[in-house]
This record gives C-alpha cells, sequence and structure tokens, in this order.
C-alpha cells in the first residue's frame, strides 16, 4: 500500500517568472497564488493542479532543458474538459508571443483522444490533452 496520497506541487524553474506567470493566468485562466520575491517564485493553481514557478539565476550559464540528453521533466501533460476547449486553448496558445508549437491538436493514436504540444515562454513543455468523449 502507497504512503503517498497524490501530487501537492510541481516545482518547475522557469527562465522569466513574469512572463510565464502572466501565461498561466492568462492564457490558461490559472490563479496565482503566492509569490515570494525573496527567491524568486510563484504559485500558480488550476484549481486541481498547483505549479511552483522558480525564477532561474540568470547570473549562471542558464541551459535550457533538453528532454532526449537531461534527466528530469520530459513534459507537464494537463488536461482539458472538452474538445472546443482544447481548439479554443490552442488558439490562444498559438498566438501568445514566445511560445514554441511543437504541433496543434490532432489525434493520440486513433483517437478520439486528441492532444497538442507546445513550449510555453519560459521554456516548459507543456502538452494539452482532451481525453475523449466520456
Amino acid at each position: 500500500m502507497s504512503v503517498t496520497a497524490g501530487l501537492n506541487h510541481l516545482g518547475l524553474s522557469v527562465r522569466d517568472l513574469d512572463e510565464t506567470t502572466r501565461f498561466f493566468v492568462e492564457v490558461l485562466g490559472w490563479e496565482e497564488l503566492a509569490r515570494d520575491e525573496s527567491y524568486p517564485r510563484n504559485a500558480v493553481t488550476d484549481g486541481n493542479l498547483r505549479l511552483t514557478l522558480w525564477q532561474v539565476d540568470h547570473s549562471q550559464d542558464v541551459v535550457d532543458f533538453d528532454r532526449r540528453a537531461n534527466i528530469g521533466l520530459h513534459h507537464l501533460a494537463i488536461e482539458v474538459p472538452g474538445e472546443d476547449v482544447l481548439y479554443a486553448t490552442a488558439e490562444r496558445v498559438r498566438d501568445w508571443p514566445a511560445v514554441e508549437i511543437e504541433f496543434m491538436p490532432e489525434f493520440m493514436g486513433a483517437g478520439p483522444r486528441k492532444h497538442m504540444m507546445f513550449r510555453e515562454p519560459g521554456g516548459i513543455r507543456l502538452e494539452l490533452v482532451w481525453p475523449g468523449a466520456a
């Protein structure tokens, strides 16, 4: 029997704390919870998932994560409640500055599930997933 009870939060290092916070709040509709300028860090939530965003130290050599060469977060998959929400959000994501689209919504395997992949402005690789008809 597991001694853990699910994800409390996920901490992510980002290139620009303000830019990434703005993306989650304005594009994905998340809420900003707690900011600490002394680190600096910020927490955001969609009401189910909580992320802690950590500003990288630009006085160091900052290196983008390579999912094929580094151990760590390959991507973060976030579920959306409907196919229409996936497509509408994909349009907002596509039009947001500094987003790198890997692919727009497409079937996962034979479907009906659909997903899209992209890097938000802070460099985190995200997947939006619609799990298909209920």
